[in-house]
């Protein structure tokens, strides 16, 4: 990542997976603004950093719940997690923290989940 830093571009989610041949599978996010930059970085360093290729994605997008303790309150991710497979969006990324829980889906499956998640979790905008 230190070429990506280097390059003055925020990175937002990281995933890391090892597959059982060894290899391994590193994901990240940036802004659509970064990503033609990023991939010309990742590019340029391809024989120091040793990968075999590399995928961009512009179609996806981020959703998030966010409230005061959401790690600590059981179930908050499990219910949005069963709540968006009810509804068939696939999440491809996802990060939690204490104050938030993030998924990254298809950008086609915006609306849907968004709505879902509104119901879901009862965010009606009460009028006053």
């Amino acid at each position: 990542m230190g070429p990506i830093g280097d390059a003055n571009i925020e990175v937002d989610m990281i995933v890391q997976n090892v597959g059982s041949d060894g290899l391994a599978d590193f994901t990240f996010t940036v802004s659509r603004n970064s990503l033609n930059k990023a991939v010309k970085v990742i590019e340029k360093y391809k024989k120091s950093m040793g990968y075999q290729n590399i995928e961009s994605k512009r179609n996806i997008v981020k959703v998030s719940l966010v409230g005061v303790g959401m790690r600590s309150h059981a179930g908050i991710a499990s219910k949005m997690f069963k709540c968006l497979a009810k509804n068939k969006v696939n999440i491809r990324m996802i990060s939690t923290s204490e104050i938030k829980i993030s998924v990254v889906i298809d950008q086609k499956n915006l609306e849907i989940a968004v709505q879902a998640l509104h119901n879901e979790f009862k965010l009606e905008k009460k009028n006053n």
